[in-house]
């Protein structure tokens, strides 16, 4: 396959403005690191410098109660220069994952699985973007940008969750289990995105095998991954206990992401509420909140069979809404995934209202978090009312992109109502 010059134009540039960001304004990362719209507890470059700096004088990283994510990436930080003496080298690492997450969603796009599955055939396929363009909305765009500049560890999770992805749609089941063994290691909640992936990765091995019976029956496919995925996680836990000496980090990583225990505020709906939740109630609530996006998994995923590439991205799109430490990073990932069907845009009737909720809550999100902890003329009420259209706008986003691929797949199945308004009576 011969090298797309707009694409390498396109890397260097998205390198060349990143790059010059961390060197022109050197306090910028420092200042977006705290900022609770990019980093959350267990994505912040803040705590992982507190959890390194236990680590590297050997001392237990989660004793301080404030490093609550995967402990492999110590050693790989360890091996950087103090960033802040020598802040360019990684740079360079956040750089380095944002072209490679935008290279495997690039190779998404050129495998053509958003216009072409193996059931389904788009009758709008020829107005799908180039794979550049598709390569620019992620890596161009701002919430991207601000994640690379903020040091999130979130940056891991995004190209491995890519990585998956681009894997699935290749075929390369190995690969596939790797990746989303590397991204349900750092945060978690991708191991959700296993039932569509698998599913997608099983269409794409029968569509090479062509006559030829070399797949296994789609049971057998499922069992055998689902098994090699827990091997690879189980062997990623193995490895971070030789590394820690004990298995404490379990109940501060992952058990850190189910119990909510720090309420800390960010873009997301869950931690006002369990601000003002009662004690007795707590559990309850938790498990009603896990129970709530974990549920859209199995409807999406059967729905949209014959499409199960939009089942990964409307699955991206609720983990950006309903995730109980969000931030930018998410929305930057589903915003990216969501160009594959750029072919069905034309279909979505609330395009210009949601994206412009979207940046109105991106621009008064932090005005709104000022007057509340600064300026003290505002309360709680201020950042959550804001927070609020931050998630109507991702919902916006979410339930019109569905209706424009089921209302592609309608049209596909009955050409004789292209272009007819449908009312259900």
């Amino acid at each position: 396959m011969g090298v797309d010059k707009q694409t390498v134009l396109l890397f260097a540039a998205a390198a060349a403005v990143r790059l010059f960001l961390f060197i022109a304004f050197p306090s910028l990362p420092d200042l977006l690191t705290g900022r609770v719209e990019v980093s959350t507890p267990i994505t912040s470059f803040k705590r992982l410098q507190e959890g390194l700096f236990l680590y590297t004088h050997n001392v237990s990283p989660y004793d301080g109660g404030v490093f609550h994510q995967a402990p492999l990436l110590l050693p790989i930080f360890a091996l950087l220069p103090n960033v802040s003496t020598h802040p360019l080298p990684t740079a360079i690492v956040y750089i380095a994952l944002d072209l490679l997450g935008a290279y495997a969603l690039v190779r998404t796009a050129e495998s053509g699985e958003s216009v072409t599955s193996r059931l389904y055939t788009s009758p709008r396929k020829h107005l799908s973007w180039s794979s550049a363009a598709i390569g620019a909305s992620f890596l161009l765009n701002p919430f991207t940008i601000v994640t690379c500049l903020a040091r999130s560890t979130s940056a891991f999770t995004n190209c491995a969750i890519l990585f998956a992805i681009f894997k699935a749609t290749a075929g390369h089941s190995f690969h596939l289990v790797l990746s989303l063994a590397v991204a349900s290691y750092t945060s978690l909640y991708p191991i959700l995105l296993a039932p569509p992936l698998l599913i997608l990765c099983y269409d794409r091995q029968v569509r090479q095998a062509a006559a030829k019976p070399t797949v296994p029956s789609p049971v057998t496919f499922a069992i055998q991954h689902t098994g090699g995925l827990v091997a690879a996680i189980g062997c990623l836990l193995c490895i971070s206990y030789m590394l820690t000496g004990s298995w404490e980090f379990i109940g501060s990583t992952y058990g850190f992401h189910l119990l909510l225990p720090d309420l800390t505020p960010n873009v997301g709906l869950w931690w006002y509420f369990f601000t003002e939740m009662f004690d007795s109630f707590r559990e309850f609530f938790l498990a009603v909140f896990w129970l709530h996006m974990a549920s859209y998994v199995g409807g999406l995923t059967l729905r949209l069979r014959e499409q199960p590439l939009f089942a990964i991205v409307a699955l991206l799109g609720i983990f950006a809404i309903f995730l109980p430490y969000p931030s930018v990073s998410e929305t930057a990932v589903f915003v990216g995934c969501l160009s594959l069907y750029s072919h069905v845009f034309p279909l979505m009737r609330y395009a210009f209202l949601s994206s412009t909720v979207l940046l109105y809550a991106t621009f008064f999100g932090p005005a709104f978090y000022h007057l509340w902890i600064y300026a003290g003329s505002g309360n709680a009420n201020f950042f959550y009312a804001i927070t609020l259209v931050w998630s109507l706008a991702l919902i916006m986003i979410l339930g019109d992109s569905l209706f424009a691929v089921l209302r592609d797949e309608w049209e596909a199945e009955r050409p004789d109502m292209v272009g007819k308004e449908v009312r259900q009576i």
